[in-house]
C-alpha cells in the first residue's frame, strides 16, 4: 500500500508540471506579443504593413493555437490508447519543446510564417490535455477521481498566475540587458526539456490494457457535431460555447487594450494579470469549495454569470492604471466560481459510461471557443480597443439569459 502512494505521488507530481506548463506556455505570450505587434516602430513588421493588417495576423496568430489544439487533443488521446500514455506523451513534449525553441528563433529573425508554424506546433502537441485526463482516470476511484482532477485545476490556475509574470520580466531589458522578446520562449522550451526528464524518470505506464481505439484527425470536429444534433445537449454546450467565446474575448484582447491605451509594457501587464491569477486560484481553491456544499451549479449560475458579464463591462470605466486593479478581481472571482460550476452541470448531464465523451465535447467547444474569438476579434480591434471587450460582456449577457431559459430542463 505504502508503495502505490508513493508512485502514485510521483505519477501526480509529472502531471501537475506538465499541466503547469501547458498553462505557463499559454499565459507566457499575453504581455510579450501585443508589444511585438503594436509596439511603435516595431522592426517585427518594419513598416510593411497597416495597422489594420497587423491586427488581422494579432488574431490569426492567436486563433492557431486553439484551433490546431481542437484536432490534437483527441488525435493524441486516441494514440495514447493504442501505444500507451507514456511514449505519445513524450512525443507531445517533444514538438512543444521544439515549438517554443522555433518561436524565439522567429522572434529574433523577424520570421512571421515561422512564428504562425511555431505557435500552431505546440497548439496540436498541447493537446496532452487529453493524455493527462486519459492517465488520471487509469489510476484513480470515485473517492479520489475529483481530488486528482483538482490537482489539475491547481496547476492551470498557478500556470496563469506565473506565466504572464514571467513572460513581462524576461521580456523587459530594463531589469537585465539581455532580456528581450524571445527570452520567456527560451525558458520555457528549458522548462518542457526538463519536464521530458521528469516524464522519463518519474512518470509510469498508467494504461494497462492497449485499447483499439480509433485515431481521426476530424474527431475533435465530430465532437462538435454531436453537441449541436444531440437534444440534450445542444442547450447546455450552446452556453459553453457562448462562455468560452466571451470570456476568451477578454483573456486575449485585454492586454492589446492596456498596451494600447494605458501605456503598459510587458512587465505591468505580466504583474496585472499575475494579480488577477492569484485572485482566480484563491476563487477556485477556497470559495468554490465553500460554496459547492451549500449551493447546487444551477443556483451558483443563476447569479454568477450576470455578475462576470457586469465584471467585464467595468473595464470600460477606468480612466487610469492602477484602477484594473480594483475591477479585475471581480471577473476572476466569478469566472472563477462560473467555469467549474459549468463543466460541473456539463457533467451531470451525462451518465457514468458517457462521462469521458461528454467532456471530451466540452473541450472541443472550449476550442472551438477560443478559435473564433480571435477572428472575430481582429475586426472589431480594428474599429476600437474596447469593443472587443464590450463583446465579451455582452456574449456572456447572452449566455445567461440563454441559461434562465434552459435551466429548468438541466438535470
Amino acid at each position: 500500500m505504502v508503495k502505490k502512494k508513493s508512485a502514485s505521488f510521483g505519477f501526480l507530481l509529472t502531471i501537475f508540471i506538465t499541466v503547469f506548463i501547458d498553462l505557463l506556455g499559454i499565459g507566457i505570450i499575453i504581455p510579450v506579443i501585443p508589444a511585438i505587434f503594436f509596439e511603435e516602430g516595431s522592426q517585427f513588421f518594419d513598416g510593411q504593413y497597416s495597422k489594420e493588417t497587423i491586427s488581422y495576423f494579432y488574431t490569426i496568430l492567436l486563433a492557431s493555437y486553439s484551433f490546431l489544439q481542437l484536432f490534437g487533443a483527441p488525435i493524441l488521446g486516441a494514440l495514447s490508447d493504442k501505444y500507451g500514455r507514456k511514449p505519445i506523451l513524450l512525443i507531445a513534449l517533444v514538438g512543444t519543446c521544439i515549438g517554443y525553441l522555433l518561436f524565439a528563433y522567429a522572434i529574433v529573425s523577424k520570421n512571421l510564417w515561422l512564428l504562425f508554424f511555431a505557435r500552431m506546433l505546440p497548439g496540436f502537441t498541447g493537446g496532452n490535455i487529453s493524455i493527462i485526463t486519459s492517465s488520471i482516470a487509469d489510476v484513480s476511484d470515485d473517492e479520489s477521481r475529483t481530488r486528482n482532477f483538482g490537482l489539475v485545476g491547481m496547476a492551470f490556475g498557478i500556470g496563469f498566475i506565473l506565466g504572464p509574470m514571467i513572460g513581462g520580466l524576461l521580456s523587459d531589458n530594463t531589469i537585465v540587458s539581455w532580456f528581450d522578446h524571445h527570452v520567456p520562449f527560451l525558458f520555457t522550451a528549458g522548462l518542457t526539456l526538463l519536464n521530458i526528464g521528469l516524464v522519463v524518470w518519474r512518470f509510469k505506464e498508467t494504461l494497462t490494457e492497449r485499447l483499439n481505439t480509433k485515431v481521426s484527425a476530424f474527431k475533435g470536429i465530430q465532437n462538435i457535431f454531436k453537441s449541436f444534433t444531440n437534444p440534450r445537449l445542444r442547450n447546455i454546450f450552446i452556453i459553453v460555447l457562448l462562455v468560452s467565446i466571451g470570456f476568451t474575448f477578454y483573456t486575449q484582447f485585454f492586454s492589446v487594450l492596456l498596451y494600447e491605451e494605458f501605456d503598459f509594457k510587458e512587465k505591468n501587464i505580466g504583474f496585472l494579470y499575475g494579480y488577477v491569477g492569484i485572485w482566480l486560484a484563491i476563487t477556485q481553491g477556497v470559495i468554490v469549495r465553500f460554496l459547492s456544499y451549500r449551493l447546487p451549479p444551477k443556483k451558483i449560475l443563476l447569479y454568477s454569470l450576470p455578475l462576470l458579464a457586469l465584471g467585464i463591462s467595468l473595464i470600460y470605466v477606468p480612466t487610469e492604471g492602477w484602477m484594473f486593479y480594483l475591477v479585475n478581481p471581480i471577473i476572476a472571482i466569478f469566472y472563477g466560481i462560473s467555469s467549474p460550476n459549468l463543466t460541473s452541470l456539463v457533467s451531470a448531464q451525462a451518465d457514468k459510461t458517457e462521462q469521458g465523451s461528454i467532456l471530451g465535447i466540452n473541450q472541443s467547444m472550449n476550442s472551438l471557443g477560443q478559435t473564433i474569438t480571435p477572428l472575430v476579434g481582429g475586426y472589431l480591434l480594428v474599429e476600437s480597443v474596447y469593443l472587443p471587450i464590450i463583446a465579451s460582456a455582452v456574449i456572456i449577457l447572452i449566455a445567461f439569459m440563454l441559461f434562465t431559459r434552459f435551466r429548468t430542463s438541466f438535470t
